[in-house]
């Protein structure tokens, strides 16, 4: 048996969520097959963030070829850096605008999952205020020799926050938004609940009427739909003058904003997309990166796709030269997921048989001529496309050794050689389109 160094709960992660279907939140690294050249030119967008410019990606690919799995594999990578990041997926209450405040709604979504080092599964903005607090507290303690009791301790503390709220003050609606900070502070210093509270509600997004936040906080702005942009650039300006590399933002399924029946809103939806790649791509924005999930017809349909917009079609169809010189490019705006080679999914099924047996404590995972067999009888039932969407072939694989383990007395030729074994992608080529088909992305 493979012997591997995971943890009980990385291993039941993997094992439970590719099971199910979905995306690990963690481990993810551990199956990442095949997509090197991908990564590394995304941890170079990371480098370039970090170093006070900004960077805008689009992830584009078939169902289940693998876009959500990137972007979660990207999320881990730019956490452990140093990066906070804020994921969200795109839906008919979630979009970029709208009419009843759905891009406000994105707004919340991202700052209720920023996630950073120390709190990897979201829920951090809490941890980001006052461990920058509780920084700038020591070191005004250590190079004044002061004590937090002292008397001026706290007016150094506040001559500090507000050096950095100066930095973001020339920004729109920068002013307000370092009001807030130096409020919450205030809250903090004080014990003040119900002011920390008035504070968070809105960096949060979560005030309806600006007369309710001047009560509660003496701003004359809210975040609202129009706004919430202007307000990330902000986040990511102030995140990083306080000490982490940057904010990235993660946002999947932009298939819905194709999906949307109105031309107006649809294309209002992509003219904000549009402000945001303007900015990110022209470094008006800093520290900021935005990395999208989309489907290739999100992106090319002539109709209702970016492409049916000539800006879009412009900045993001791919170079004459490189179609006609069938070379990959991997360092501009549209990065296209590439389908597994056979011998790359069979790779990814070794790994899930030693993570399984891991997981379950059993010393005889699959063999490398067995998984052979299992690749070839899904080519066989479901022609060589199949290996397009590694999605569903994982989903099927993880059913199958859970079956085997529950039941040693089945035999793992005869269970996939047998005529009740229906792999999942069968299904779905039946009477269905890609819009049809929930995205399960590996």
């Amino acid at each position: 048996m493979v012997k591997l160094k995971l943890s009980k709960k990385v291993t039941t992660a993997l094992i439970n969520s590719l099971g199910a279907g979905v995306v690990p939140r963690m481990g993810v690294e551990h199956i990442a097959v095949g997509r090197d050249k991908e990564l590394n030119s995304l941890l170079q967008n990371l480098n370039d963030i970090s170093e006070g410019a900004a960077a805008f990606r689009f992830v584009i690919g078939n169902y289940g070829s693998g876009k959500s799995f990137m972007l979660q594999l990207l999320r881990n990578h730019a956490i452990e850096q140093g990066f906070v990041v804020a994921d969200a997926d795109l839906s008919t209450e979630r979009r970029l605008a709208g009419t009843n405040n759905e891009g406000l709604a994105t707004y919340r979504e991202l700052m209720s999952s920023l996630a950073t080092k120390t709190r990897p599964d979201g829920g951090a903005l809490v941890s980001i205020l006052e461990g920058w607090i509780n920084k700038i507290q020591q070191e005004v303690a250590s190079y004044n020799e002061m004590r937090p009791n002292d008397e001026g301790f706290d007016d150094k503390v506040e001559a500090k926050i507000r050096e950095v709220v100066q930095y973001i003050e020339d920004l729109v609606h920068g002013f307000d938004f370092g009001s807030v900070i130096v409020a919450y502070w205030r809250a903090y210093r004080l014990d003040d609940e119900n002011l920390k509270q008035a504070s968070l509600r809105w960096l949060r997004g979560e005030y309806a009427t600006k007369t309710e936040a001047k009560t509660a906080l003496g701003v004359r702005v809210i975040i609202d739909d129009e706004s919430w942009y202007d307000y990330i650039k902000l986040w990511a300006k102030f995140i990083a003058e306080i000490g982490y590399k940057g904010l990235l933002l993660l946002l999947d399924e932009a298939v819905n904003l194709y999906q949307i029946p109105a031309t107006v809103t649809r294309e209002k939806n992509y003219n904000k997309l549009l402000a945001m790649f303007n900015d990110t791509m022209q470094c008006k924005a800093e520290h900021l990166g935005i990395v999208i999930g989309g489907t290739t017809k999100f992106l090319e349909d002539p109709n209702r796709g970016l492409f049916s917009d000539q800006a879009w079609k412009r900045r993001t169809q791919e170079s004459r030269f490189v179609a006609k010189a069938g070379v990959e490019e991997w360092f501009g705006p549209v990065m296209r997921l590439n389908p597994l080679s056979e011998s790359e999914i069979t790779e990814l099924l070794q790994r899930l048989s030693d993570i399984h047996a891991t997981n379950y404590a059993y010393d005889k995972p699959l063999k490398g001529s067995q998984l052979q067999e299992f690749v070839k009888e899904i080519v066989g039932r479901l022609g060589a496309e199949a290996l397009l969407t590694p999605g569903e072939i994982v989903r099927d694989f993880i059913s199958v050794m859970n079956v085997i383990y529950q039941n040693p007395q089945m035999s793992f030729s005869d269970l996939i050689h047998g005529k009740d074994f229906k792999p999942t992608a069968a299904f779905n080529n039946v009477n269905l389109n890609e819009d049809d088909v929930a995205e399960f992305s590996v």
